[in-house]
């Protein structure tokens, strides 16, 4: 009885050391892990890269204050078309019209000396001068014969040389007085040529103070430019603007431009010509197209990013999009058609080189490939693979070279 019992215990010992050493077997075998798997394909690519902008109207007109002053009356409703030459509000004008008034007559001032100097000068003046001049040189000719018979006489004895001392002594004062009158006469005309001169410059001066004014008063009705939709209209009535404030602004929506903010790296691909693709977030449902027109000149610092200005010209024929609004853009720089293509997420970047991980049998195998342009969602594959060789996708399991793997086809 008791070798039985001994035989059995030895029986169920083996056997627990049997089922032990299966589980420990068992457990030691881990499974293969499951990665997606996609098959290299041919595609057509677009190379795009992607950015934001602001829009801008093409051609817009923008209205100023030319003078301070208040607004008197509102018009135009923002936002609402316009036909060229409609009036769109007024300016209190009535200092600037006080003005014009006071540089009119100051002008006709000046016009009045200007002809006057032109003339020679103020003719009462110049007729006095004259008359002087006429007169002393007459009493000098006549003092000059006078003291040539005085000095024949006083030859003679027939006179004395007093009378002549006092004839010449005379001869000498009319003398210095033509010579005073001539002078005063030659300041005269010279002081005439600088007074031409200071007046036509005063009157050229409030020529342009009264054109100047004028256009101010014209400027009081403010009236559209051109035709177009009246995008901005920042005032209201008896709101006081200072010279230069902005008044209005309307242009043609139908034709906008998106001034883009591209990167600096990615400035090389850009050409003019490039199709454009414009989303609003406003308007999620919406896209835009529209071409390159003017391709960056420069980098300038933009926040944390250095980007170049991109110009691009879109249709906005049912008028939804608005200047001043942030876009998405997309530009379009390459096209290949029918060409081998992977997901980018296959693709291991290390620096400059590029990698897929290959499934053979069980086995992944990394190798490396040349690519050519890439999109958002693909990388074109110019050597390295060919059509229909099946590349893992990441997932929870890291990729490595020589990986034994289970395959869930992901396409």
């Amino acid at each position: 009885m008791a070798g039985m019992l001994s035989r059995r215990a030895w029986v169920i010992l083996g056997l627990v050391v049997v089922s032990l050493g299966g589980l420990l077997y068992l457990n030691g075998r881990r499974p293969a892990p499951l990665v997606r798997v996609v098959k290299v394909v041919r595609a057509d690519l677009k190379s795009m890269i992607s950015s934001n902008g602001k829009v801008e109207p093409v051609a817009p007109q923008t209205l100023r204050a030319r003078f301070d002053g208040f607004v008197s009356r509102v018009v135009a409703v923002e936002g609402k078309s316009v036909r060229s030459g409609e009036l769109l509000l007024t300016l209190d004008d009535t200092q600037v019209r006080a003005q014009l008034e006071q540089a009119r007559a100051q002008l006709a001032a000046e016009e009045a000396d200007l002809r006057a100097a032109e003339a020679g000068g103020r003719a009462d003046e110049l007729a006095r001068l004259a008359g002087d001049l006429r007169a002393t040189e007459a009493q000098r000719d006549l003092l000059q014969r006078q003291c040539d018979a005085l000095t024949k006489l006083v030859a003679e004895r027939a006179a004395t040389q007093d009378e002549l001392e006092r004839t010449r002594t005379a001869l000498e004062r009319a003398k210095a007085d033509v010579d005073h009158l001539r002078k005063s006469r030659e300041q005269f005309e010279q002081q005439v040529g600088l007074d031409r001169e200071r007046l036509a410059l005063s009157v050229g001066h409030w020529r342009a103070q009264v054109k100047d004014f004028q256009e101010k008063v014209n400027s009081a009705r403010v009236v559209a430019p051109a035709s177009g939709v009246l995008f901005s209209l920042p005032v209201r009535e008896r709101d006081f603007v200072r010279t230069g404030d902005l008044l209005a602004d309307l242009a043609d929506l139908r034709n906008l431009r998106v001034r883009a903010f591209v990167d600096e790296p990615e400035l090389g691909g850009l050409e003019l010509g490039q199709a454009v693709e414009v989303t609003w977030e406003a308007l999620p449902e919406r896209t835009w197209t529209g071409r390159t027109e003017a391709v960056p000149q420069q980098v300038v610092a933009r926040g944390s990013r250095n980007v170049g200005e991109l110009l691009c010209s879109i249709s906005n024929d049912r008028m939804e999009l608005k200047p001043n609004t942030t876009v998405n853009i997309r530009i379009q720089l390459r096209e290949r058609r029918s060409v081998l293509a992977v997901p980018r997420a296959s693709v291991e970047v290390a620096g400059a080189r590029y990698y897929l991980y290959f499934v053979e049998g069980e086995r992944l195998r990394r190798r490396e490939i040349k690519v050519g342009i890439s999109n958002d969602t693909q990388f074109e594959i110019v050597d390295g693979a060919m059509e229909g060789d099946a590349v893992a996708l990441p997932g929870d399991v890291a990729l490595q070279d020589g990986l034994v793997v289970q395959v869930d086809s992901a396409q």
